[in-house]
């Protein structure tokens, strides 16, 4: 009893999340008005447990004055790359709110849609403003610094996945498609009991994530603004490391949290 109301509150918070995601995109799009901002800040910010996150939440307000005060083309920019991260929640919380059954992907666009959504859109988000506020910016022109930073971030965002494999999975959430399961006869409620058998789809997207890795090299050595490299840099090596620890010993990464 206690466990189905745990999930039952789960589910209410997954669908008051959706609400306040869909809200939230339709006031940084224009389609609602700017101080539905404040009713928006007000319902949702309670539902944080996490303080600093509230905080966040509270001040939404001044974040929308802030962003009335950009240049034109900055604030465009962060409102496409802002919806399309919403979408990206928007889409998980669909997915993955129902905690009654455990859930996945359909296909590998699924995923790829997903990663470009929450994290490779960001790559080409900074690659703009980095072409339209920093002289020389880099050594290649912007629509081959773009696509470098979105494989980047898509990247990043697959390792992440990989290192929550454990807790997403015990959790009912699968971000591995089920097309691909089912081509080695896998149910997703079984990836845990036989990690043996989910080795060969987790090898695909190590590689895949080890090519977002190699682009984001790629894009850190064409900056030519010292500082900005250095920034963009950062994640890179903690991702390397943490792609190491989901690499060896296999497959018993599948079987605990992989965090350096």
């Amino acid at each position: 009893g206690v466990m189905d109301r745990g999930a039952a509150q789960e589910e209410v918070e997954a669908l008051e999340g959706a609400e306040g995601l869909a809200r939230l995109r339709s006031v940084m799009q224009g389609e609602k008005p700017r101080n539905a901002v404040g009713d928006l800040a007000g319902s949702f910010a309670p539902l944080q447990t996490n303080q600093a996150e509230r905080i966040l939440i509270e001040a939404l307000p001044d974040c929308f004055k802030s962003l009335d005060r950009l240049h034109a083309d900055d604030r465009e920019d962060i409102r496409d790359v802002l919806g399309k991260i919403v979408k990206g929640q928007e889409l998980d919380v669909a997915r993955f709110g129902d905690v009654s059954q455990p859930r996945t992907l359909a296909t590998d666009l699924e995923l790829h849609e997903y990663t470009y959504l929450v994290a490779g859109c960001v790559g080409e988000f900074w690659t703009r403003l980095c072409f339209r506020h920093v002289r020389n910016f880099a050594d290649w022109p912007e629509s081959e610094m773009r696509e470098l930073g979105r494989h980047y971030g898509n990247g990043l965002q697959l390792i992440n996945i990989l290192r929550d494999a454990h807790s997403d999975l015990h959790a009912g959430r699968c971000y591995f498609p089920m097309q691909e399961l089912e081509e080695i006869g896998l149910d997703p409620a079984h990836i845990l009991a036989e990690p043996d058998r989910f080795e060969f789809i987790l090898e695909k997207w190590r590689e895949e994530a080890q090519r977002g890795l190699t682009a984001g090299l790629n894009y850190i050595c064409a900056i030519r603004t010292l500082r900005i490299r250095v920034s963009t840099a950062l994640p890179a090596p903690i991702a390397a490391r943490t792609l190491s620890l989901l690499r060896a010993p296999r497959p018993a990464a599948l079987l605990r949290n992989s965090k350096i």
